[in-house]
């Protein structure tokens, strides 16, 4: 009877304003490694790290080992959060921005997984379009006239992602994602064996970017940084699960940064291969669908990239739909992921618009950048500062409670978000940031200084608390 009991608990998932019991917690240490090897075994990882190639192979790879490090340590702070209150990350920010506050960065959040669920299937359209060029000689992408196979490619990869997602539900998703990463990790083995077979490491290392794509070094750091942000507001969701303290905050760090530097050093050095064998270095031609034609891997690789992208995907579009159920929850959740579903169809067509994926792909992580680096320097001093480690989580619903501050919103908060905004911007027009530490970074510890002066100033709880 205890042991259906336990196991029913396991099974159930836990509304945000409940804090999930101990009796729940069954991911294990080895679990949260895996998890967060997946997250970050994609075909973006690839192309990010295509993008940095533009700073160089020395700064490149010093770009990836200092920027991912601080970002999966900022990731493991919000893991530790979810794992001790026991609630998902936009949860937590009920604490932080108050209990209707939190509708803010939930939104945000739920953008930004719209957003790399419309980069993604572009990255899948790309690969679908070299796929027909080898089977129909339709033009592929790059190619003259090849803008209408683009846009088949994001409608077709865009239905593969309805069926998975609303049709066939949760539980097909975690066994299509498994066997995507698998199918996408013994690709990456692959690409890395010819790209190291054709190109010797003294080549590649004595390559350099040139043309109008050269990018300084801050600026690439902001790029690495952006990616790696983007899975932060995930995590809570994960740890909350978690068996100990060190499931919740080294395992997400071990498996983010050994799958991320693997990942972005492919992605590096398969750029540079293409630019040595082209001539050429453009990052709209460093997406791996790009780089795997030119490498010459086969359609079977074109297949196993649309594969692994769309399951990526679907977990994406599953939890933006979800995050927009929880905001619209008499709309429904099918309703609401058709929705999510249709509106990253369309927005994956920005970039056969705009006539760049590259500056699409900037563009977006800039958003990513200046939305969750202020709000997450709100969210990690509220907690170990303000709050000391300690939020009274049966208050997290409560109309008049600890975290209703001023009509449901924490002003303090809001008001520091967007001083945060305001000196990301600042950032990108000061040269000494961007020829070192980058906007996003430099945007964390301004925010967080901030946040925490509001909170001495103006915060009458925590004056007292200081005193």
């Amino acid at each position: 009877m205890e042991n259906n009991t336990q196991a029913a608990a396991v099974a159930e998932e836990y509304p945000i304003e409940v804090s999930v019991p101990m009796s729940a917690r069954h991911y294990g240490f080895w679990d949260m490694v895996a998890t967060w090897i997946g997250a970050n075994a994609n075909t973006s990882s690839w192309y990010t790290g295509g993008c940095i190639a533009a700073v160089g192979v020395m700064g490149g790879l010093a770009v990836i080992f200092i920027a991912n490090p601080i970002a999966y340590a900022i990731m493991a702070m919000v893991g530790y959060m979810g794992y001790k209150v026991g609630t998902t990350s936009m949860g937590l920010t009920r604490a932080s921005f108050g209990i209707r506050g939190s509708a803010l960065p939930s939104v945000l959040n739920t953008i930004q997984f719209i957003g790399w669920c419309a980069m993604n299937t572009y990255i899948a359209a790309i690969s679908l379009s070299y796929l027909l060029n080898s089977l129909f000689d339709w033009p592929a992408f790059g190619q003259e006239n090849s803008g209408w196979v683009m846009v088949v490619g994001v409608v077709f990869c865009s239905i593969i992602q309805i069926l998975m997602t609303v049709v066939q539900g949760s539980r097909s998703i975690k066994v299509a994602e498994r066997v995507g990463v698998i199918a996408l990790i013994i690709l990456t083995i692959w690409e890395t064996w010819v790209i190291l077979d054709h190109y010797p490491l003294e080549q590649i290392f004595a390559w350099e970017p040139t043309g109008d794509f050269s990018i300084r070094f801050g600026e690439a750091m902001d790029i690495m940084v952006a990616f790696s942000f983007g899975w932060i507001p995930a995590i809570a969701e994960f740890t909350r699960y978690t068996k100990n303290r060190r499931s919740a905050v080294v395992a997400p760090m071990i498996g983010a940064n050994v799958a991320l530097f693997w990942f972005a050093i492919v992605g590096m050095f398969g750029a540079i291969a293409n630019s040595i064998q082209t001539g050429v270095f453009d990052p709209n031609t460093s997406d791996p669908s790009s780089i795997v034609a030119n490498l010459g891997l086969g359609w079977v690789a074109f297949g196993v990239l649309i594969l692994a992208t769309c399951t990526t995907n679907c977990v994406n579009i599953y939890s933006a739909g979800m995050s927009v159920a929880n905001i619209l929850p008499k709309v429904g959740e099918k309703k609401c992921l058709y929705g999510t579903a249709v509106l990253t169809l369309l927005i994956s067509l920005i970039p056969i618009l705009v006539g760049s994926f590259y500056d699409t792909f900037t563009v977006f992580l800039s958003y990513v950048g200046f939305i969750f680096a202020p709000l997450l320097a709100i969210m990690i001093i509220d907690f170990f500062v303000v709050h000391k480690r300690n939020y009274d989580w049966s208050q997290s619903a409560t109309v008049g409670g600890k975290y209703w501050y001023t009509n449901g919103i924490n002003w303090i908060a809001v008001c520091t978000w967007l001083i945060g905004v305001a000196v990301y911007f600042l950032c990108l027009r000061l040269d000494f940031v961007m020829n070192t530490l980058g906007a996003i970074y430099a945007t964390v510890l301004v925010t967080a200084v901030v946040y925490w002066v509001a909170n001495l100033i103006f915060n009458k709880n925590y004056q007292k608390k200081a005193a």
